[in-house]
């Protein structure tokens, strides 16, 4: 039931793309002093959405719609942007990934946040209280 419903499919696709982040942060800090490691991230959320909700389009909503896009927000994984190579041709910086990391924890924190809020939304317009 509440995934026909947007605000929790945008809250999932967000903790899908933090957890997806989270992956490659722990890979490029597993591999930092991998020579010729080369970092990788995704790419960032807010531009995922505004690729996904750019101008007027109809929704897939089941397999058998035609001419839709099915809107599921997925994340992209991509070549990290801000990495400099190291002597040994490593592009991984522990600093830049720990802070990539906080912002992770920070983006997971607001999905479920965003997530119990309509939760709470639901119950009330029910008349179960919050």
């Amino acid at each position: 039931m509440h995934d026909k419903i947007e605000i929790f499919r945008v809250a999932a696709a967000m903790a899908r793309h933090a957890g997806t982040r989270q992956a490659l942060v722990a890979q490029n800090i597993a591999n930092a002093d991998t020579p010729g490691y080369k970092a990788r991230d995704v790419v960032p959320f807010a531009e995922l959405v505004s690729r996904d909700t750019g101008g007027f389009y109809t929704r897939a909503t089941r397999a058998g719609h035609l001419n839709g896009r099915d809107g599921s927000l997925r994340p992209e994984i991509v070549a990290a942007k801000d990495a400099l190579a190291n002597p040994n041709d490593n592009q991984v910086t522990l600093e830049a990934e720990m802070l990539k990391a906080v912002a992770v924890k920070r983006q997971h924190d607001r999905a479920l946040a965003i997530y119990r809020s309509g939760l709470n939304i639901l119950r009330t317009s029910l008349g179960r209280g919050a």
